[in-house]
């Protein structure tokens, strides 16, 4: 049995901590924090109750395969997971609009050609046929298995299999994402759907790779899901499974250095107040076998080490998130759907915002709404609790016009929605800095081929023996079904060391 110090209470590191629990090891979280999590918390007021973080669940089977592993009840004797249908609304700048229902592509197909035109849903199906073929090609390097030693082939390599375009009498393929939607689906509003994917994890679709078709194929594969009472309910619920496998928890604890001994990781050194066991010096110190760290403390003064020669960088300048909680009066209309994305009219304007020399809060932003149809978050049937959300530039100050920006914007898919509210708490890159350490609030997106290498994330193992990392900073990157992965991954590296090849 060996003694694993995990840092961080993030949704990855509690997806290692009930894994290496059940197999038999000692796992103590030390979370400088209150709570556990990471970005997935919940605010409450009034009756009202929001999610913060994640709204949906893509890819559940990762979390079930979690709940499988580790002990008798299963995912959905835990929580109540409830299919979103449809799985998103899209109202383009035009004016028109779409509803697309969930993990139906002759659906999506059909709904397309009805609301956009002849042939539009027929070019978005090609689409996510050739996107189903870099998810085939991607899916175990990515997501399944440690980063490959090698890892410069998936950096190189580009899986999407475009059709060729003659362009200027030359004949090429589209190799970014906005390329692939200006010259496989020729329409703007499926562009801008397409586009709606990265930019909802905050990727420039302009040098995006085309490997992030993807993205919209998983939500059209596997379906969107929703956490009944809200996704905050999936962290209690796995949260109480590391409890039930005896992990422990240390809260309020901060971790100032990994500790280092004959060339490996030893332990963890805390501020002061948190002590398992004192060191020479009067220093704070809890000994382990093995570390587990998040992503973020790559390269800080905790001694992570930032990372050895040959290994992948992390990503960088990933922009952050800013939300508006919002507790209406009135009930919510029956048939509202879950996901609304409001496409700004302003593509160039926002793209030079967001990822432009001078970065800035885009004055016209691209919008989601979410309206869940759960009586839990709200007082009573006559009230409704809707997050109003969009991307903006890590560590950026909120102007009160861009959150007055935002509520416009949501108005062209909810009229009325400004004389409905109630109050209103916004959210903002600092908020979400102060919860999960990331710099700036940056929101971590999940790991892509291609691009050379730029959406890689760096391997679950470092340059420093026994001391590994978990979560959306590392392999295999930003999302809930990522961070689930990203557990797996190192409770299999230190279960089975580095001939650990992923799982079957």
């Amino acid at each position: 049995m060996a003694r694993i110090a995990m840092i961080g209470a993030g949704m990855g590191a509690l997806a290692a901590a009930a894994r290496l629990a059940v197999a038999g090891h000692r796992v103590t979280v030390y979370e400088r924090t209150e709570t556990y999590g990471g970005a997935v918390r919940r605010f409450e007021r009034d009756g009202f109750s929001f999610d913060t973080g994640p709204g949906l669940l893509p890819l559940p089977a990762v979390w079930r395969d979690l709940f499988l592993k580790t002990g008798k009840e299963p995912l959905e004797a835990c929580v109540e997971l409830a299919q979103v249908d449809p799985s998103a609304r899209h109202v383009f700048a035009d004016g028109s609009e779409v509803s697309l229902p969930n993990a139906s592509r002759a659906g999506v197909v059909s709904a397309l050609e009805e609301a956009l035109g002849a042939g539009a849903g027929q070019r978005w199906g090609d689409v996510l046929v050739r996107a189903r073929e870099a998810w085939d090609r991607t899916r175990r390097p990515l997501l399944e298995e440690p980063l490959w030693p090698n890892w410069s082939v998936l950096a190189e390599r580009e899986p999407y299999p475009s059709v060729p375009h003659k362009r200027l009498l030359r004949t090429r393929r589209a190799g970014t994402l906005a390329e692939v939607g200006a010259w496989e689906l020729r329409d703007d509003r499926l562009a801008a759907l397409l586009e709606s994917h990265a930019l909802a994890h905050g990727l420039d679709p302009r040098v995006t790779p085309a490997s992030a078709t993807v993205l919209p194929y998983m939500e059209h594969a596997f379906g969107m899901w929703y956490v009944r009472g809200g996704m905050r309910e999936l962290a209690r619920a796995v949260y109480e499974r590391c409890l039930a496998r005896r992990v422990e928890f240390v809260f309020g604890a901060e971790v100032t250095r990994v500790l280092e001994k004959d060339g490996r990781a030893a332990g963890v050194e805390l501020a002061g107040g948190t002590s398992q066991a004192l060191g020479s010096g009067g220093r704070t110190v809890a000994e382990a076998d093995f570390v587990v760290a998040p992503g973020t403390l790559r390269g800080t003064a905790t001694g992570v080490p930032p990372r050895g020669d040959g290994e992948v960088a992390p990503p960088k300048g990933l922009p952050s998130r800013v939300t508006v909680l919002l507790a209406l009066r009135g009930g919510r209309p029956q048939g509202a759907a879950h996901r609304t994305v409001v496409h700004t009219d302003d593509r160039d304007g926002e793209l030079a915002g967001l990822f432009g020399t001078a970065p800035g809060v885009p004055s016209r932003p691209t919008v989601s709404i979410l309206r869940p149809d759960d009586p839990a978050l709200v007082p009573d049937a006559d009230h409704e609790a809707v997050v109003v959300g969009s991307v903006v530039p890590a560590g950026a100050e909120i102007p009160v016009g861009h959150v007055e920006a935002l509520v416009t914007a949501a108005e062209r898919a909810l009229p009325g929605l400004r004389d409905r509210i109630l109050w209103r708490e916004v959210r903002t890159p600092a908020a979400i800095a102060e919860e999960t350490g990331s710099e700036g609030g940056s929101v971590p997106a999940p790991a892509l081929a291609a691009g050379e290498g730029r959406l890689l994330h760096p391997a679950n193992s470092t340059a420093l023996p026994g001391l590994f990392t978990v979560g959306g900073w590392a392999h295999p990157g930003g999302g809930l079904p990522h961070a689930g992965m990203s557990g797996a991954l190192v409770s299999g590296l230190i279960v089975e060391g580095p001939e650990f090849r992923g799982s079957q």
